[in-house]
């Protein structure tokens, strides 16, 4: 199947899954995650009406850029963002979904003030507590977003999360719903009820995600086709 057929049939899924859980199906936007696929993939989707795409390497991600890869459509940066690398990073997309430290707001909120923006993210959360991954921990997360509130060149638009790997379909379903409950939390107490992002679940979990109250869904896969690993 083409890209536009597989975008086709996800939407879908998507409006279904929307429907299924009385929610509307326009308020959930689909990602593609790009990593990997070259920028002729890339136009496909965006000709196709994917809402954004997401690139996960910055190196990719810089030279698709001089490509124009990306035009037409928003550019998300989603994967693990480096201190060392947020140059590059900060100025280039509408939104960086993996901010997952205090660090890496004030290096993020630094960049952003050199070059006189406002960098729109989202704040990363690590739902399941897995040791040497990225993102706030539950019980940090709070703290971190009051820091946010601080950085006037930084705007958090809402959470992001990925659950652990090896998670069965019951526990995914779990952690989706407890980071729906930190985003409804911290949107009330701290952000004014103006939070409208909650990025979470991919190609085989964005149905669950979306009955959980994912607003965004980032979809590789199933809409490029699976990727090899065997060439970097």
């Amino acid at each position: 199947m083409s890209i536009a057929e597989n975008i086709a049939t996800i939407r879908a899924t998507m409006d279904a899954a929307a429907v299924a859980a009385d929610r509307d199906p326009k308020e959930i936007q689909l990602i593609g995650a790009s990593k990997m696929n070259d920028a002729d993939a890339c136009r496909q989707a965006i000709a196709a009406g994917i809402d954004a795409l997401g690139e996960n390497r910055v190196q990719e991600m810089t030279q698709k850029l001089g490509e124009n890869a990306y035009e037409g459509a928003p550019l998300h940066f989603i994967g693990h963002l480096q201190r060392n690398k947020v140059r590059q990073v900060v100025g280039k997309v509408d939104l960086i979904q993996s901010v997952g430290s205090v660090a890496l707001l004030e290096a993020v909120e630094k960049e952003a003030a050199k070059q006189g923006v406002v960098q729109s993210i989202l704040l990363e959360v690590n739902i399941g507590c897995e040791e040497g991954k990225s993102g706030f921990l539950p019980q940090d997360l709070e703290s971190g977003a009051r820091f946010a509130l601080t950085c006037s060149h930084v705007k958090v638009e809402g959470l992001m999360t990925i659950p652990p790997a090896d998670a069965t379909v019951t526990e995914n379903r779990q952690y989706f719903k407890q980071v729906h409950g930190l985003y409804v939390d911290i949107g009330a107490n701290l952000f004014h009820n103006e939070l409208k992002c909650l990025s979470m679940g991919m190609s085989g979990d964005f149905a669950d995600a979306i009955a959980c109250g994912a607003t965004m869904v980032r979809v590789g896969s199933a809409i490029f086709g699976y990727r090899s690993y065997q060439v970097q």
